[in-house]
């Protein structure tokens, strides 16, 4: 049985042209926990999610999943420990929700019937779509759009779920909601972020990228200090007590201009 145990050692990608997107890394994600990752764009990011999700091969390294070297995988049992939510999901697609949501289930196809369709509506349910779940995909907002993309991803009953920006299209009560419910599913989960004020709801570890380099990895606190997001996102960092409960909220601010003069 998969544990969602994801790990990445020394994988790195550099293109036929020679460009260097991602230089060698390694970390391991233990079942059941939730990575973000985050830096600015042209980081690498949505490199290194492609790597984890096996859509690219690594050019150095290797990312198991279980021990088990996704390279080696048939995209069947890839997809059977693997799903993905990208930044976009295809459009146009003649298909009602459901059917969308049932597209999910193509790597277990082999199951009854009656399996699948326990998957499709237990999918469905998760992401609140059940009175959604006869409409066209395209009459769908870009939230609702959204939420069946990550239903289609969890119909594949996964061990790790990868998102790239999960919250785009969603309003702020949406992001807090996904992120919620992403979160507690109990299974392996890596999101690419690009609103830092999330990470801390979210993530039990960050990773932060910056030009290709991993150059930190640790507890939010730690990751997020104000003095790398100063460094990597240049931006300042302050923290706030949250008025209901007291746990800290972080707020980001650009440097006051004279500040960035003198650092320049």
């Amino acid at each position: 049985m998969s544990t969602g145990n994801l790990s990445a050692r020394a994988v790195g990608y550099t293109t036929a042209a020679g460009s260097t997107l991602l230089q060698p890394l390694s970390f391991d994600v233990v079942g059941g926990e939730c990575l973000a990752i985050v830096g600015p764009n042209g980081a690498g990011k949505s490199t290194l999610l492609r790597l984890l999700a096996g859509r690219i091969a690594a050019t150095q390294g290797t990312v198991t999943v279980d021990d088990r070297d996704i390279a080696a995988l048939t995209p069947q049992d890839r997809a059977r420990c693997i799903a993905v939510l990208a930044q976009s999901e295809p459009a146009g697609l003649a298909l009602c929700v459901r059917e969308y949501v049932a597209l999910g289930r193509i790597p277990w196809r082999q199951q009854p019937a009656a399996v699948q369709a326990r998957a499709v509506r237990h999918a469905l349910s998760l992401c609140a779509l059940e009175q959604a779940a006869d409409r066209a995909l395209d009459t769908l907002s870009g939230g609702e759009r959204q939420r069946a993309g990550l239903a289609r991803a969890l119909a594949q009953e996964p061990s790790v779920l990868l998102l790239d920006e999960p919250t785009n299209h969603l309003d702020l009560r949406g992001r807090c909601d996904l992120l919620d419910l992403v979160r507690g599913l109990g299974i392996t989960v890596v999101a690419v972020l690009h609103d830092l004020a999330l990470v801390g709801r979210f993530a039990d570890r960050v990773a932060m990228l910056e030009r290709g380099r991993l150059v930190a990895i640790g507890a939010p606190a730690a990751a997020l200090s104000p003095s790398l997001v100063r460094d990597v996102f240049r931006v300042d960092t302050f923290t706030a007590p949250h008025p209901r409960d007291g746990r800290p909220v972080l707020m980001f601010d650009s440097p006051p201009r004279n500040a960035a003069k003198a650092a320049a």
